[in-house]
């Protein structure tokens, strides 16, 4: 019994398999297995290949960690037989391992696409790819198109791609912007690649990327033989490269693998012997075995994938292509007709908003033509009441248009009145001027001969004076003689009283003269006042005739206005008041300029 309890055990324990987890990290996502101890490199390979839908498994392969350095899953041997770490789960990078000469025509599947465009694009901002800004700038763009598609400035708003890391930090360190600033730089070419898909935004991208300097190589640090310098060995699709330290760019030495004859090592030595025998064999020495695996791993895969590109396609990727072209066409196809659906769609709301708005506007216009419609009823109706009054209004202007053609016939009658009268007002105004001319004249003669006569009478007082003193000193001489003479001698009384009568005589005449002298005086005063007067009068009398003149203008001009209107021109009557007429005012006028100078003259 215990034996075949034992046995039962045995074939118990030897039906369950033993597993292993594994974790497997591709370039968009994480992965778990469970795989069995036996699996070797290949098994993991595949299931993973098949969990992702990859059938271009020759550029790709399960990279891990080993101590300083890394390495790839050799798909010949069990997996837990090589140097995998001991951690559980063990966790895997699937990674491109190799890389194309020309992605557009080696790269078939989309997804084969994606994976390198996702690896070299962390590549370009890890820095391990060597990018110009400008051509980081064109690469986050494409970038851009492929994860949003067409660039809407409606849904793009400023700021959208704030949380993307799309350009490397030593570009953003190089360059004194604002992440708005790079934003802008990226979005305005971004903006270009409208129409693009993603599968050709990320083409594009890697065309780009392809012809950088360090796109695609693989370095390790190595030392040459003789002078024992240390170096750098790029390995690529083209061939192997050799370094100085310092630069990743320009090699200073190329091995195209058309060139290459064999590659081989001993430990740590590595010997290239070129195609052409003539040409030296080059040795480099690497620190670790396990690098020098690596690199003579990195070199059989590209060297057979150079191989594999110059032959003809096996059946398989013709097969592979062939599908790849129909689903892209397919995929064309759909993108085409669903850019055609997105512009019937948009053209279908465009067009609805048109209607919306055209009936918003036919709405406002229906509402507008309602209520001009009520605004020209009441309109009608007011212009039928003002045509009722305007058609009485045309009776009253036509009768009122008789009357004027009345009043103008009379005032043309008055007119031709007046301009008779103006003439004989203006005759007898030429006349009352030269008869002022005249008066004036004689006014400024008798001033001359007033002065005159003043003139005479202060000759005449000052002759009459000296006389006076001449007669009194002759009266005293000679009067005692004739006294003595003629006549007793009188008694002293009456001889006083004859000096007496004597001075008293005299002095009569001298008052009289006073008395004329201050007659004339006064009538000469008398005369001027009457002469300025008369001045004053007469220039009264000619500003009444030119205010006179301005009537009659003004009345000719009512004349002619009732003309116009009765010639056709029918407006409303001006009303000119009745005056008297203009031959009673001259003749009132002249017969007061007439009185004027009678009464100056008298």
């Amino acid at each position: 019994l215990a034996g075949k309890w034992a046995s039962s055990t045995f074939h118990l324990h030897k039906k369950q398999p033993k597993t292993f987890k594994v974790k497997v990290i591709t370039m968009d996502a994480e992965m778990e297995f469970s795989c069995e101890v036996k699996w070797k490199g290949k098994d993991l390979f595949d299931l993973v290949s098949r969990t992702v839908g990859l059938r271009e498994t020759w550029f790709f392969g399960l990279r891990y960690t080993v101590k300083d350095t890394y390495a790839w899953l050799k798909p010949e041997k069990r997996v837990l037989d090589q140097e995998v770490p001991k951690d559980s789960p063990i966790t895997f990078h699937f990674l491109a391992k190799f890389f194309p000469e020309k992605v557009e025509e080696e790269l078939v599947q989309e997804i084969t696409q994606h994976l390198f465009f996702l690896q070299v694009k962390k590549q370009i901002l890890d820095e391990e790819i060597f990018c110009s800004p400008e051509a980081s700038v064109l690469l986050a763009s494409y970038a851009v198109q492929a994860k949003y598609g067409d660039y809407d400035p409606n849904f793009h708003k400023p700021g959208f791609l704030a949380q993307d890391e799309l350009l490397p930090k030593r570009v953003l360190m190089q360059y004194q912007m604002t992440a708005d600033m790079w934003e802008e730089k990226i979005t305005a070419w971004y903006a270009e690649h409208r129409g693009i898909a993603r599968d050709e935004a990320e083409m594009e991208y890697l065309k780009i990327a392809q012809d950088l300097e360090m796109y695609g190589v693989s370095y390790f640090a190595i030392t040459q033989n003789k002078r024992d310098t240390d170096l750098l060995l790029g390995v690529d699709a083209q061939g192997l490269h050799i370094y100085s330290p310092n630069s990743k760019l320009n090699p200073n030495k190329s091995f195209p693998w058309s060139g290459i004859r064999n590659i081989s090592y001993s430990e740590k030595e590595f010997t290239i012997k070129p195609l052409d025998k003539k040409k030296d064999v080059f040795k480099f020495y690497s620190s670790q075995l396990r690098v020098n695996k690596l690199i003579l791993q990195l070199c059989i895969g590209n060297h057979d994938l150079f191989m594999r590109r110059r032959k003809v396609d096996s059946i398989e990727v013709q097969q592979m292509k062939a599908q790849a072209k129909e689903e892209k066409a397919r995929k064309k196809m759909e993108r085409q007709i669903l850019a055609r659906e997105k512009q019937m769609r948009e053209e279908a709301e465009r067009a609805k908003e048109e209607m919306e708005r055209r009936l918003f506007q036919l709405q406002d216009e229906a509402r507008l033509a309602n209520e001009a419609l009520l605004r020209s009823e009441e309109t009608a109706d007011l212009l039928a009441e003002k045509a009722q009054i305007a058609e009485e209004e045309a009776k009253l202007l036509a009768h009122k248009a008789a009357e004027a053609e009345q009043d103008r016939q009379r005032f043309e009658v008055t007119a031709m009145k007046t301009k008779e009268e103006k003439r004989l007002m203006e005759q007898k105004m030429r006349e009352a001027e030269q008869l002022a001319v005249k008066l004036v004249e004689q006014s400024e003669r008798r001033l001359k001969e007033a002065d005159h006569l003043k003139q005479d009478l202060t000759e005449a007082k000052d002759a009459e004076r000296r006389a006076k003193q001449k007669l009194l000193e002759i009266t005293k001489t000679t009067y005692p003689l004739i006294a003595a003479y003629s006549t007793p001698p009188a008694p002293p009384e009456a001889a006083d009283f004859a000096y007496e009568s004597a001075s008293t005589r005299l002095d009569f005449k001298d008052s009289d003269m006073k008395r004329l002298s201050m007659e004339i005086e006064r009538e000469r005063l008398e005369y001027m006042e009457k002469s300025k007067h008369l001045q004053d009068q007469l220039k009264e009398l000619k500003t009444e005739i030119e205010s006179l003149k301005l009537e009659e203008q003004q009345q000719q001009a009512g004349v002619y206005s009732l003309r116009n209107e009765a010639r056709g021109y029918v407006q409303e009557p001006v009303y000119i008041p009745h005056k008297v007429p203009k031959s009673m005012i001259v003749g009132l006028l002249f017969f007061k300029m007439l009185n004027i100078l009678s009464e100056w003259f008298l």
